[in-house]
């Protein structure tokens, strides 16, 4: 028993970095191929981003439902019922729908991540490596998979190892230590091996004097954990509200998600700047390239509208290219202070405030920028942000999305 475990974790692991590696690379071309569409002519999304909505929203809904929105409730819920959650929220159907649609909507600008999907994606490859070598599944299992997708993911181990603690895993079992570590340590080799020892969003070597932080530190964190709050109530209110008008859209999630494309369409032609993950924009930022101070703004908007209207896709990249908008505005705030630090301190606030994993968040911010000299500021921004979010929203958004999810882990998959 042991000796099969030990394959079904190497296994599954390599196999995740591998299949990592290979979203990625994917997700990349897809984004750069509607790029190369907007270069030709600017009104191409007006046509393409709502008309690709709605197909996408319909063909989630015809094939694989429960691949829709990001992925991480979905974990989190098949973890509760492990048996239950492989024959619907981590399947190999949903997976590999959620594969192929999240690389699709990426192709017509959604604001989506693939950060998300590669957590649900790397669940199921664990769970099935596991029935493999015939290893009775137990919430571990996912939670393990689902860790190591997010480290071959951003090329983050200890991201990866944290997340574990804070998101996936209700309690975190001694038991789960051996497996957590070495499928999170395993697929980040692989990640390195073949992708190269990159920094994700490249090295940034500047730090804030402690004066400097106790001042930045709080203001940053209140900002962005209230925005990142507010994101997270506004996206679970939209599952819920009884507001006629919007209770009548939901109802018709072909007709929500078009209006969802054309506002983002709008946007986005408008600004320029919406599209996709938003990795470049947030880079050029931590690099020291301004943008428009609205720019955190139509991303927050943009991103909110991708994620209520169901496509399959996830939050994490976007949600720290509207946090680097923030720090962008925050830069103006502190003029003398040196600019990187703040437009990380306003990534890790605003990113808490979404996902409320402030360990999660400062490592992986620490380890997408190399920013080790700013751990105690990051930190005290994020443990600020979280306690600012609670004042917007009192659910944590993964966990009150797994719930909704717990009751139809089998549905149409």
């Amino acid at each position: 028993m042991i000796w099969r475990r030990r394959i079904a974790i190497l296994g599954g692991a390599i196999l995740i970095g591998l299949v990592a590696l290979l979203f990625a690379s994917l997700a990349d071309a897809a984004a750069n191929l509607f790029h190369a569409m907007v270069q030709t002519a600017w009104w191409i999304p007006l046509l393409i981003t709502p008309a690709g909505f709605a197909g996408f929203a319909w063909a989630t809904s015809r094939f694989a439902p429960l691949a829709r929105g990001s992925g991480i409730p979905q974990v989190i819920a098949a973890a509760r019922d492990p048996e239950r959650g492989m024959r619907g929220l981590v399947s190999a159907r949903t997976a590999i729908v959620k594969f192929f649609l999240t690389i699709g909507t990426l192709t017509f600008g959604a604001s989506v991540g693939r950060e998300g999907p590669t957590v649900q994606i790397a669940a199921s490859i664990m769970g099935y490596a596991h029935r493999l070598m015939g290893i009775p599944l137990r919430a571990s299992v996912f939670i393990a998979g689902g860790a190591a997708g997010v480290a071959a993911a951003f090329n983050t181990p200890l991201a990866g190892v944290a997340f574990a603690i804070e998101e996936l895993a209700a309690a975190y079992e001694q038991r789960m230590t051996l497996l957590v570590m070495a499928a999170v340590l395993i697929a980040g080799m692989v990640s390195l091996g073949i992708a190269g020892d990159y920094v994700y969003f490249g090295v940034m070597r500047q730090t804030l004097h402690i004066s400097q932080a106790l001042v930045a530190a709080p203001v940053a964190g209140v900002f962005g954990g209230i925005m990142g709050g507010l994101f997270a109530r506004l996206m679970l209110g939209a599952g819920t509200t009884l507001w006629r008008p919007f209770a009548t859209l939901r109802a018709r999630p072909v007709v929500l998600a078009t209006v969802c494309g054309m506002l983002v369409a709008l946007v986005g032609v408008v600004s320029g700047l919406t599209w996709g993950t938003g990795y470049e924009t947030a880079n050029a930022v931590i690099a020291g390239d301004d943008v428009p101070l609205w720019f955190g703004a139509a991303k927050f908007v943009t991103t909110l509208a991708t994620a209520v209207s169901g496509l399959p896709g996830g939050i994490f990249a976007p949600s720290l290219s509207v946090g680097a908008g923030i720090g962008d505005m925050l830069r103006s705030v502190f003029p003398s202070y040196p600019p990187g630090a703040i437009v990380l301190l306003g990534m890790v606030a605003y990113f808490t405030g979404v996902v409320r994993a402030p360990l999660t968040a400062v490592i992986i911010i620490s380890e997408t920028t190399a920013s080790r000299g700013l751990m105690m500021p990051l930190l005290a921004t994020a443990l600020i942000a979280d306690f600012a979010a609670q004042l917007v929203c009192k659910e944590r958004l993964y966990h009150a999305l797994a719930e909704r999810f717990a009751g139809g882990a089998t549905a149409k998959a």
